[in-house]
């Protein structure tokens, strides 16, 4: 499904960027549902994102046809009052940025790593739901001891799966446009009334915002990228999987107990080899557990970074 990472990995965040951006306190915004889109430019290409709140940065890599309007604003606002400052964006050629587009995670993950430049962002953590957790592994290892924890949201390990994920996934990704039926299959568990009612209540939230959308990301396009069946391994990236078994850097996992696009099982499959990983895990809830429950996955990330340190 994603290629894998360079060799050099470590040493693309010292690729130099020619960037121009404004203070990012002064792109703060209270909440979610209102926050301006703001831009830096880097390489050629424009970068847009969002900034809400004050206090750490929190750098959130988004999922596979994901793009600044499709993240819960009320699980981006209870992390804000966790104390975070909660950093979104597009991807290069996708949603409101420039550029070309791809779903290589290395190129996602170059993203990251020049916003996080162009942002001039100290002791940050860095999260990322789906692919886009895929972009955060690739981001603490581009950018070594920097960031000072690692959030994954419903997302994959690298190498080998004890568990593919279902081809049920790859028939409904493929399908233009968005659906409240399109979103409960994919990120909630739509056998359990209390999750398509979670469903509900996201989607709405979401689909909320009316002006200055991000334009949605093209179904056939990415379907194309990533392929129309379960792929395993799905993240091909053994040099990945050796640092997060050595590194230092506090490591979350949130995911769902009946994922289908990257079941958790494969994350259980690691215990005792990740020495900085936690695993929580909801019950009846699928691809997008933080939007079933986006107070308690704010709060508990917050507790996650308030509370644990490298080792």
């Amino acid at each position: 499904m994603y290629s894998q990472p360079r060799r050099n990995v470590l040493a693309a965040a010292a690729a130099g960027a020619a960037v121009m951006s404004m203070p990012l306190a002064a792109h703060a915004a209270e909440s979610y549902a209102v926050a301006p889109t703001n831009y830096v430019e880097s390489k050629g290409r424009r970068l847009a994102y969002r900034s809400v709140g004050t206090g750490k940065p929190l750098v959130l890599c988004n999922r596979f046809r994901g793009v600044l309007d499709l993240w819960d604003p009320a699980f981006i606002d209870g992390l804000v009052a966790q104390g975070f400052q909660v950093i979104t964006f597009d991807y290069s050629g996708l949603g409101l940025s420039t550029g070309e587009k791809s779903y290589n995670p290395m190129s996602l993950a170059q993203d990251g790593v020049d916003l996080i430049t162009a942002l001039e962002l100290k002791d940050f953590a860095v999260g990322g739901w789906s692919i886009g957790g895929i972009t955060a592994q690739i981001i603490l290892a581009m950018t070594g001891d920097q960031a000072s924890h690692v959030v994954l949201l419903a997302t994959t390990p690298p190498g080998h799966l004890v568990k593919p994920g279902e081809q049920l996934f790859y028939d409904t990704a493929a399908a233009p446009g968005i659906s409240l039926d399109q979103f409960t299959t994919v990120f909630f568990e739509p056998a359990d009334s209390a999750s398509r009612e979670a469903s509900k209540r996201s989607f709405e939230r979401i689909m909320a915002r009316k002006e200055g959308r991000s334009p949605d990301v093209p179904a056939d396009w990415a379907i194309a990228q990533i392929g129309n069946t379960p792929r395993n391994p799905l993240f091909p990236a053994d040099q990945i999987l050796e640092l997060l078994k050595s590194t230092k850097t506090p490591i979350l996992h949130i995911g769902g107990d009946h994922d289908i696009v990257m079941p958790i099982e494969n994350w259980y499959a690691l215990n005792q080899q990740l020495p900085t990983l936690h695993l929580i895990t909801y019950p009846r809830a699928g691809h997008g557990p933080h939007h079933q429950h986006p107070e308690m996955a704010a709060a508990q990330i917050g507790a996650f970074v308030k509370t644990s340190k490298k080792s």
